[in-house]
């Protein structure tokens, strides 16, 4: 019994003694860790931030009637080209009942002082034909004579106007035809034949008739977070790209930046504004959503590595990277950089084109287990 014991416990020994060295050897047999390289190369860097926004007219002018009434004729739609004083509208007058009760009282009033002034006029040129009066006494007749003729057809024009918005006279004056007042492009025409409008006056902006702009005259208009405000400033470069508009960039320049920001969603924004330098070939749309890329910086051919490989000192904070300078030795190199588009980081020493940079990321040479 005892002997059993004893083999059974040489056997155990052996067996673990041999597993423990297969073990060893086995790991010692593995394969070394080994890291990837990467060399510097010439990159063109651009440092930018993006606004979002839409396209709109430099200037955008709206149209407005001087008188109210109903829309008789609408001679023009949306995409026409008009020329100053073009004709837009029409508009019949609907009157007012009080004014135009009001024109007919003063029609009858001027009637009765202009008879009443012929009479004195006619009797008192009978009495200067006689030699009874003398010719200043019928001058100072003669004139309120005509003052009275003046006022009763004054009163008559009055009426026509209160009744149909013009009179005889005016000719291309009359306020019922609606002109343009600039050379553009119909953006809008927001009424329909038969709809009611507005004069514009000191207490009503109006009812607009149609609204003008000059298309090759654009803007991007667009709001900035206030994390990248203090970035910005007025003159840098844009780069606009419409999502209708595919494959296509307009550049345009940066020329105002709102000195207020506005509270929305819970963030601060800064409106800006940007003058397109368009092509004649593309029609760009009023409205349309754009992104602007602000250039904040750019260097074009320059000695880059990624951002990836760049190190930091804990303590000092400064760049570095490590270079192989052996199977598996590698130098640290302190570097300076430049700007960084968050891909490639611009090097402006410490490094050469034929520097292989240590990749963080240690890996397996092919065929380890």
């Amino acid at each position: 019994m005892k002997k059993s014991v004893t083999i059974f416990v040489l056997v155990f020994i052996v067996i673990t003694f041999s597993a423990a060295m297969y073990y060893l050897y086995q790991k010692n047999a593995e394969d070394p860790v080994v890291y990837k390289t990467e060399k510097a190369s010439f990159q063109n860097i651009v440092k930018k931030t993006v606004a979002t926004g839409s396209i709109l007219p430099l200037e955008e002018v709206l149209i407005k009637p001087n008188i109210s009434g109903v829309i008789e004729e609408i001679y023009v739609e949306g995409g026409d080209l008009l020329k100053a004083n073009d004709l837009i509208a029409k508009i019949k007058i609907i009157p007012n009942l009080s004014s135009l009760n009001n024109a007919k009282n003063a029609i009858q009033t001027a009637k009765i002082s202009l008879d009443n002034e012929t009479q004195n006029y006619n009797r008192q040129k009978g009495l200067f034909d006689k030699g009874v009066i003398s010719k200043q006494a019928l001058e100072r007749v003669e004139v309120t004579y005509n003052q009275a003729k003046q006022t009763f057809k004054a009163a008559n024009q009055n009426y026509d106007i209160v009744k149909t918005g013009s009179t005889s006279g005016l000719g291309n004056s009359a306020n019922t035809l609606i002109r343009s007042t600039v050379s553009g492009m119909v953006l809008e025409m927001p009424v329909e034949v038969g709809n009611q409008v507005i004069e514009s006056n000191n207490f009503n902006e109006g009812t607009t008739i149609a609204a003008l702009a000059d298309v090759n005259k654009m803007i991007f208009e667009g709001k900035v977070d206030e994390s990248e405000i203090g970035k910005i400033k007025e003159g840098l470069p844009l780069e606009i790209t419409v999502g209708a508009i595919e494959n296509t960039k307009f550049d345009a320049v940066l020329d105002y930046i709102a000195p207020k920001g506005k509270l929305e969603n819970g963030a601060v924004q800064f409106e800006i504004k940007g003058t397109l330098s368009k092509e004649d070939t593309t029609f760009i749309r009023a409205g349309l959503s754009a992104n602007a890329s602000i250039i904040l910086a750019k260097a074009d051919s320059v000695l880059a590595i990624k951002e990836a490989l760049v190190q930091f000192d804990p303590e000092t904070k400064n760049p570095f990277v490590e270079i192989k300078k052996g199977e598996k030795d590698f130098e640290r190199k302190d570097i300076k950089t430049g700007i960084s588009n968050g891909i490639y980081v611009q090097i402006i020493e410490g490094i050469s084109l034929e520097d292989e940079i240590k990749v963080w990321n240690a890996i397996k040479p092919q065929g380890a287990n």
